[in-house]
């Protein structure tokens, strides 16, 4: 593994404000998904790394027009103690990189647990640490706690499961609970309370939500319910998830989510026999692209 320096400084500013203006400054909210698929890799990557070497061509392209990053921890843990090696070069390499790093973890458990999962991914494990992690809510108010304190003194965010993108999530997230809501409502109601202490200068929180982009007419909804929640929108891309649909997520000021697309950014490149060069030259263009998409529709609304 080649020496890398885990950990940023201490961060005490409030999250929601760092991605904020990281997405004003690169002028998209476009975040590129790292999923390792090591047999859709090029070529050209390191045999012995492959998967540490392939997302440093990444990021190393992408850092100068995206905000974030965000690194979808299963296909890493899928390759064993190597795979987390990757993992945390990876998180290294991109925060060398500038680049804001989201750990698509979807973690949780009881509090106890989930104190846990905070202090390994949120602050105290240099090796592991992001700025902000998925996680679940399915346990309730209490398993969440140990998150929002994490954030609130760590300067991290989270993102809860409101409304994914995957096909199924309807047989639970859409059922009617007792007072009429959804589940996904009342998550988002959730996401709201606990959210209402940790709004920075842009008038977002540190606690947000996951909301597809494969339902739109939720995701209007949804965001009225927490108008103050960062949203972070899967689904856009491979899914079948447009910039309009993706548009339907954001604040009224065109701010408050962000977008990921991994597949359709990483892996569309053509042949695997490509240059380092013209994967580098095809992976901007798909995120050009792909921001094109999403500012067009916002400017549209």
């Amino acid at each position: 593994m080649r020496a890398v320096r885990y950990g940023p400084p201490a961060v005490t500013r409030n999250f929601a404000d760092r991605l904020t203006d990281a997405v004003l400054a690169k002028g998209n909210p476009v975040v590129v998904g790292l999923d390792p698929r090591v047999d859709q890799m090029p070529a050209f990557v390191e045999a012995e790394r492959p998967i540490a070497s392939f997302h440093e061509h990444v990021v190393a392209a992408v850092a100068p027009l995206v905000p974030a990053v965000k690194l979808q921890v299963a296909f890493y843990e899928a390759h064993g103690l190597a795979g987390m090696r990757a993992f945390a070069e990876t998180i290294a390499t991109a925060r060398e990189a500038g680049l804001i790093v989201i750990g698509d973890v979807k973690r949780n458990d009881v509090d106890s647990t989930a104190r846990a999962y905070a202090d390994a991914y949120l602050g105290r494990v240099p090796e592991l640490d992001c700025d902000a992690i998925t996680v679940s809510p399915y346990l309730g108010r209490d398993s969440l706690e140990p998150f929002v304190e994490a954030c609130a003194d760590r300067g991290r965010g989270l993102f809860v499961l409101v409304k994914t993108s995957n096909p199924g999530s309807g047989d639970i997230q859409d059922e009617r609970t007792g007072d009429g809501r959804t589940v996904a409502e009342r998550v988002a109601g959730l996401v709201d309370e606990l959210g209402a202490p940790l709004v920075g200068e842009h008038g977002y929180s540190a606690i947000g939500a996951v909301v597809g982009a494969t339902y739109p007419e939720q995701a209007v909804a949804l965001r009225a319910r927490m108008p103050r929640a960062l949203v972070l929108v899967p689904g856009y891309g491979a899914q079948g998830g447009t910039g309009a649909d993706a548009a339907a997520s954001f604040g009224a000021d065109g701010l408050g989510a962000v977008v990921n697309a991994s597949r359709s950014i990483t892996y569309a490149y053509g042949d695997r026999d490509v240059t380092a060069v013209a994967f580098a030259e095809r992976i901007r263009a798909n995120v050009t692209r792909m921001a094109d998409d999403l500012t067009g529709a916002l400017e549209s609304r």
